[in-house]
């Protein structure tokens, strides 16, 4: 039998390495399940075994240690702690019975304040007379790395706090994360641009904090959440709660979370974290991994004090069951993207992940699969990124028996035989032949979409019927359709088929941007697409454009000016254009209005749902006037246009005083 100092030696070692893989190398190497387990595990052996107590268990310390790196250390002006947990209801209750026990009914007179725990990068702001100073990452809890220059290309992250009474020096604590859509997003353009993708949204906002040039971080569609202050010394300070805390960093222009609660019971704690769990974590763009629960006064919250240098008495995290499931890798499928791209796409034994039953998961590309060593059989962990899209985290390499096989990559597309292709910088392996009937639909489905043709009414079921009926090979034979000619179709009647009609001739009035952008030119997304429309004006000038041409065009890389003109000189992409100019595809970019525009210069920000506009045609729209879209609520944001449910930022533009519009007030403006 396992001596108790054996197993804590073991224990220790194993979150020690998996808090460096987690923390430095920003690469978990187990799940948050696992690592709680283990880690309260070594808790309590250490409470029944005190001699096995040691300064430098991991239950001492916050984080990791901080590395050697080409980062400058940073000490924060008070240590940064981290949480104790509470897994349900019973060891919230135990808590909260702690608090009680040590101050009496005071608690009951400010209650609690119940705020998300957001899964992403803890960091802290060093704010000198209103203006950042040092932005550093939390690190082992009393010293960070200093990512000050990265932190300034988050335009979350203000430079100034706005308003007043912000003491002269101050430290504010938050958590960079990314939003699932981002998260996607980076990581498609990533396997585009033949780049490695990340595995979660915590680890790429981490990594992307610690990156040498700012530029890379600026890529990283990173996001920012204030929740904490430290102040040397006891200044006055405008605030004496948690939740009024929240209130004024909003004021002094720090994002601050949505869904907090005021509570003044524990009952009422209870109802807000089952609430969380059930119904707004599935809703949220952000991941988190639980609640906390703090005691919201602030002098409450010092009398309590800190535990053992780490732990604040006065708050706890209310974790919830993990979206994470191990199961069998029966399989690995190939799919063909509408570039060409070939994918690779695990099939798993049925299991359930975070209520829904998952028999599929993305696996990106065929050196991701190498690096996480997986095999046909291996038992694999299994997670719903932002609880819709499946992952393969990796093996479980302890249950394999030997029967598991390699994975091999194909040498020919599996749609058309045709031998597959690999750029020396690129990852991804594709199919060079544009006319292989698997991209074909993924093509036709693109093309479609909102942010290309924008054709409504054509989902990927609609052009599989067409498709099968012979009626469409490719976009151009889209504009040869008739509603005579499609009325026939299942579930399609004439009323319907000529609505449809009605949006592929709509269509036609697109611009250059969003064609080149409907075309799936590899390595070429709706910002690039708008770039080159805007630098050649019409499609004649772009496939006519040397490659030095478009390699001297800033935004356009050479692997991109390469795909374009190799895309441009491809007889069957030749002959597709000609056929949709024939077809009276717009084939030119409108310039953008001037000075004359009548919103030129402006910055708008949009939040919520709009009557008759989508937020992409909002967009267009605006930016068509001569103004900018921008995601945040700043002092340079000149109008705020405010729809349905519009929320956070609707609140800052009124705490900021900026002016608010609707979208009959936006239209007008318009000329509309």
């Amino acid at each position: 039998m396992t001596s108790p100092a054996a197993r804590a030696l073991v224990l220790r070692r194993e979150l020690e390495q998996a808090a460096h893989a987690y923390y430095v190398l920003d690469r978990p190497s187990m799940s948050d399940a696992a690592y709680d387990r283990l880690f309260r595990e070594l808790q309590a052996l250490e409470r029944d075994h005190p001699e096995l107590r040691d300064a430098d268990s991991p239950t001492s310390r916050v984080g990791a240690v901080v590395t050697e790196s080409h980062l400058a250390k940073h000490a924060h002006l008070v240590p940064m702690g981290s949480l104790d947990n509470a897994f349900d209801e019973a060891e919230l209750a135990e808590w909260a019975a702690r608090v009680r026990k040590l101050t009496g009914d005071a608690v009951d007179a400010d209650g609690y304040c119940c705020e998300l725990k957001i899964d992403g990068a803890a960091i802290s702001l060093t704010y000198r007379d209103g203006v950042l100073e040092t932005g550093a990452t939390r690190g082992n809890g009393s010293v960070g790395e200093d990512v000050t220059a990265n932190l300034r290309t988050i335009p979350d992250v203000p430079r100034h706090l706005d308003g007043a009474g912000w003491p002269a020096l101050i430290e504010i604590r938050g958590e960079v994360y990314m939003t699932f859509d981002g998260f996607e997003r980076m990581n498609a353009e990533r396997v585009a641009a033949g780049e490695p993708v990340f595995a979660n949204p915590r680890n790429s906002a981490a990594g992307a904090l610690r990156q040498k040039d700012p530029q890379e971080t600026a890529r990283r569609p990173l996001r920012f959440f204030g929740y904490a202050f430290a102040v040397p010394g006891a200044p006055e300070l405008p605030f004496r709660t948690q939740w009024a805390l929240l209130d004024t960093l909003a004021g002094w222009g720090i994002p601050t979370a949505p869904h907090r609660r005021h509570t003044f019971s524990l009952e009422a704690v209870h109802g807000w974290a089952r609430d969380l769990e059930a119904t707004v974590r599935p809703a949220l763009p952000f991941a988190i991994d639980g609640g906390v629960v703090k005691v919201n006064a602030l002098t409450l919250q010092g009398e309590l004090g800190v535990v053992g240098g780490r732990v604040p008495r006065w708050a706890i995290a209310r974790k919830f069951a993990p979206d994470l499931a191990e199961t069998t890798l029966l399989d690995v499928e190939v799919q063909v993207g509408r570039t060409g791209a070939l994918t690779p796409r695990a099939v798993l034994a049925p299991v359930e992940v975070g209520g829904a039953t998952i028999t599929y998961a993305t696996l990106h590309n065929f050196d991701l699969i190498a690096e996480k060593d997986l095999r046909l059989g291996d038992t694999v962990q299994v997670k719903r990124a932002g609880e819709v899209i499946p992952q393969v985290l990796g093996p479980v390499p302890e249950r394999r028996t030997g029967a598991e096989r390699a994975v091999e990559a194909p040498t020919r597309c599996p749609a058309c035989e045709t031998p597959v292709a690999r750029d020396e910088a690129e990852v991804a392996l594709y199919c060079p032949n544009v006319a292989c009937p698997g991209r074909r639909l993924e093509a036709l489905a693109h093309f479609t979409s909102r942010d290309a043709m924008d054709i409504r009414g054509l989902s990927t079921q609609r052009l599989e019927q067409l498709v099968a009926a012979g009626l469409v090979t490719d976009a151009a034979d889209l504009y040869t359709l008739s509603a005579e000619a499609i009325a026939g179709l299942d579930r399609l009647g004439e009323r319907s088929a000529a609505q449809l009609i009605a949006a592929i001739d709509a269509s036609r009035a697109q611009p250059l941007s969003r064609l080149l952008n409907a075309l799936g030119v590899r390595h070429v997304g709706a910002e690039s697409a708008k770039l080159l429309a805007r630098h050649f004006g019409t499609m004649a000038a772009l496939v006519d454009a040397p490659v030095e041409a478009l390699e001297a065009l800033h935004g356009v890389g050479d692997t991109m000016a390469a795909a374009i003109h190799d895309w441009a000189h491809t007889p069957a992409v030749r002959d597709l254009v000609t056929r949709l100019q024939a077809a009276g595809v717009r084939m030119d970019e409108p310039q953008a209005a001037g000075s004359g525009g009548p919103l030129a210069g402006f910055k708008l920000v949009l939040t919520g749902t709009f009557p008759t506009l989508s937020r992409h045609d909002a967009t267009a729209r605006i930016e068509a006037a001569g103004g900018k879209v921008t995601s945040a609520v700043s002092k340079a944001t000149d109008l705020v246009v405010a729809g349905e449910e519009a929320g956070s930022k609707l609140e800052k533009a009124q705490q900021l005083g900026i002016p608010v519009i609707d979208e009959a007030e936006l239209l007008r403006r318009l000329g509309a």
